[in-house]
């Protein structure tokens, strides 16, 4: 009997629990609510250590409030949720700790792929943000599974930062973005070789209507193996004496009508000293025909009165193919982090994404946050909100 009156009072409050969270997050909701909340999960080996626990029990105890934190934010109506699970930083530990670390994440997500856990309950999609590479095949291929197990979940999303930092996401971004560019101009210059071979074929056949046999005095000089022609005069690759090129150190440049390959040195020697004062001169009259600088940032050089552009400077990579190529490419910035233990560092933590999020750091360690803490947060988030909003628009 005693039992059973102990039971319906604990259900009793539960449920009064659970009426005054809903009618808190609803008066909450009357303010901005942040889109992405990041966590940076501090503190739990010194709860550890002040419970007097065995060490690890501490990471058990701060699996245990994210799992509530995961439950109040999703209640709250926030979308994603990041937090900072294991550093690459976090290898150099003592190797029975990181094992143990990574025995105990394996057993967390076997764990929350379980049906009835709050990742089916909530149809959350896991992804597993880092270089996963580093991780041992046993986590990394149960990390694998649980993206795959979760990739059509689309009501919210679990970021989960393991074997990562900021430098390492930025470096591997530049790398890819450099890659792909590669990609992208050896395909095109391939097509390019293609369609440029085709048209010479042609030409030899017929050029201007003029067949190679019916050219008459065809002056030809050659300089450095290219073959020059006489003004306006047709050779059977198709090219006339403005179109002949030279090739010198590996870089095809185009030739200039009535210089032979000193003329051209000269040139281009002359070219590389006004290039660091600003100016392009024309040549022999020392004649300044035109300024650079203006243009560098308009990405062309003009050729003077004509105005025929003789150089195009384009940039090879630009912010944008660095951010697709991010890790968190996958989520919005967050809209504010967190830090547990009253830390303020965010320790290589989405360096690159938080520019405009505000750090909140509450005194409790981890595995001691709870609903009063995200109470808190929200708060100092709607405080700042038009402040950050007026920030990232003059951005």
């Amino acid at each position: 009997m005693g039992n059973e009156s102990s039971w319906s009072g604990s259900q009793c409050l539960s449920t009064l629990n659970n009426f005054f969270r809903k009618y808190l997050f609803r008066v909450l909701s009357c303010g901005a609510i942040p889109t992405h909340i990041a966590f940076i999960m501090d503190g739990n080996r010194r709860f550890a250590k002040k419970q007097n626990m065995v060490e690890g029990e501490g990471h058990r105890a701060g699996y245990k409030s994210l799992i509530s934190m995961l439950n109040y934010c999703y209640e709250l109506g926030v979308k994603y949720i990041t937090v900072y699970a294991f550093s690459i930083e976090n290898f150099k530990r003592k190797p029975e700790e990181v094992q143990y670390l990574m025995d105990l994440m394996v057993e967390k997500i076997d764990e929350l792929l379980r049906e009835g856990s709050i990742v089916n309950q909530y149809g959350m999609r896991l992804y597993f943000i880092g270089n996963l590479k580093l991780l041992s095949e046993e986590v990394r291929t149960a990390a694998e599974k649980a993206m795959k197990a979760t990739a059509h979940n689309n009501r919210t999303v679990l970021l989960i930062c393991v074997a990562y930092t900021s430098y390492d996401e930025i470096v591997h971004a530049v790398q890819e973005s450099c890659e792909e560019k590669m990609n992208n101009i050896q395909a095109e210059n391939t097509s390019k070789a293609g369609r440029n071979s085709t048209e010479q074929n042609g030409s030899c056949e017929k050029m201007n209507g003029v067949h190679p046999h019916e050219i008459q005095d065809c002056h030809k000089r050659e300089v450095h193996g290219t073959v020059i022609l006489g003004k306006n005069e047709i050779c059977c690759n198709g090219f006339s004496k403005l179109e002949a090129s030279e090739k010198k150190n590996g870089v095809i440049k185009r030739a200039v009508p009535g210089f032979n390959g000193e003329k051209w040195n000269e040139v281009q020697q002359s070219m590389q000293s006004q290039l660091s004062k600003g100016t392009i001169e024309s040549g022999e009259d020392g004649e300044t025909i035109q300024e650079i600088k203006p243009l560098l940032s308009k990405g062309t050089i003009e050729s003077g009165e004509d105005g025929e552009t003789i150089q195009e400077i384009k940039p090879l990579i630009n912010l944008v193919d660095i951010e697709k190529h991010m890790y968190m490419a996958v989520a919005p910035d967050p809209d504010i982090v967190i830090r547990s233990s009253g830390e303020t560092r965010l320790s290589n933590f989405l360096l690159w994404q938080t520019g405009y999020s505000p750090l909140y750091s509450p005194a409790a360690l981890w595995p001691e946050i709870g609903l009063w803490h995200l109470v808190g947060v929200v708060l100092h988030y709607q405080r700042n909100y038009s402040y950050l909003q007026k920030k990232r628009k003059q951005s």
